[in-house]
């Protein structure tokens, strides 16, 4: 618990880290460790299209772009409270100039929790309310899963406040292995265990056991192919489950209009409005010239600072937070484009 609390601690100094909500900082904290690299030792190549965001927590890294050029990046320094070279592919060689500490968190998972955090939490207090202890473990847990990064950032409130609770006793089978697909399921109490048939075992050969925050039953409601495997409950237990149409339904993207850079800046060369919803601490790092900040988090709260009749382009790093924001002003009337890719691929037009 304890290395827990110092990760915690170290997240907290970063850019964009520091705007997580408790819980979810901690959850990511336990999937964070601290790594080193000994001098001369290279962090990510030139090109490198892994999606990996790395922070750089002591010693020195010398960054070299493809003509030669290097700069010095130094632990402690203004520079390095941002994410490493974020844009993809990298357009820098970061090699260690000392022995260097960082750390490295998936991509996708960083910026769904992100746009959850700033976009949906409050809107399922009621969840949270209910009898399982572990409730908001459950939520953080499926906001993690690979599923969740297929589901537009707009639709995770409304997943959650269409799920329903039902309850089951051990030894109740919940999908059975050959079945149509109906349901998606999140496990919030309680334990289950998935065995699959075959020619040589016709009472199952166990697969796995599914705790808290585990899910299952996304395949044949993606694949519209029937169950590949029985899952059973092992203990007493809950579940949440999402209807297959709810599910279908909401993995699909809402109509949003969406513009490259170019197109971008003539929109706003023609009266539009750049809306940037990072944090304040991304927007200080760099931005568009003129461009209003209104994290994703105060958007509902700020809409009177914002004209219904003009033209806005809203922006974000990657384009998630942007596509949560225009939805929520779209649905009260204003005029919104969202910038394909977010402020990440076209960095070094914007500086």
């Amino acid at each position: 618990m304890s290395e827990t609390i110092s990760i915690i601690e170290i997240l907290k100094g970063f850019t964009t880290l520091d705007g997580l909500k408790h819980e979810n900082l901690t959850a990511l904290a336990r999937k964070t460790r601290i790594n080193d690299l000994a001098v001369g030792q290279v962090l990510f190549n030139e090109g490198d299209r892994e999606k990996r965001t790395f922070y750089l927590l002591a010693g020195q890294l010398e960054l070299t772009d493809r003509n030669g050029s290097s700069t010095i990046l130094e632990a402690g320094s203004n520079e390095a409270r941002n994410p490493l070279v974020p844009v993809l592919p990298r357009r820098y060689k970061a090699t260690a100039r000392s022995a260097v500490k960082f750390i490295s968190i998936d991509t996708d998972l960083l910026d769904v929790m992100l746009t959850w955090d700033q976009s949906g939490n409050y809107e399922v207090n009621e969840l949270e309310e209910t009898d399982n202890p572990g409730s908001g473990d459950w939520m953080t847990n499926l906001l993690q899963t690979k599923v969740f990064h297929r589901i537009p950032p707009s639709n995770i409130q409304a997943i959650f406040m269409r799920m329903q609770q039902v309850s089951f006793s051990a030894g109740d089978t919940i999908i059975k292995q050959g079945d149509e697909g109906n349901f998606f399921y999140v496990i919030i109490k309680g334990n289950c265990t998935v065995t699959r048939e075959t020619p040589l075992s016709k009472d199952g050969i166990k697969l796995a056991e599914l705790q808290t925050g585990d899910t299952f039953g996304e395949e044949a409601l993606i694949s519209e192919s029937t169950r590949n495997a029985t899952v059973t409950m092992h203990t007493d237990g809950s579940l949440m489950r999402l209807s297959k149409g709810d599910f279908k339904e909401l993995l699909n993207e809402p109509m949003s209009d969406w513009v490259d850079y170019d197109e971008a800046r003539k929109i706003v060369a023609n009266g539009g409005h750049w809306l940037d919803v990072r944090l304040p601490s991304e927007f200080e790092a760099f931005h568009e010239e003129g461009a209003i900040n209104i994290p994703l988090y105060f958007i509902r709260l700020k809409l009177k600072k914002l004209d219904p009749k003009k033209t806005y382009v809203l922006c974000c790093d990657t384009g998630r937070r942007s596509s949560a924001a225009t939805f929520i002003l779209n649905e009260r009337g204003f005029n919104t484009w969202v910038l394909r890719g977010g402020l990440n691929n076209y960095r070094a037009d914007i500086q």
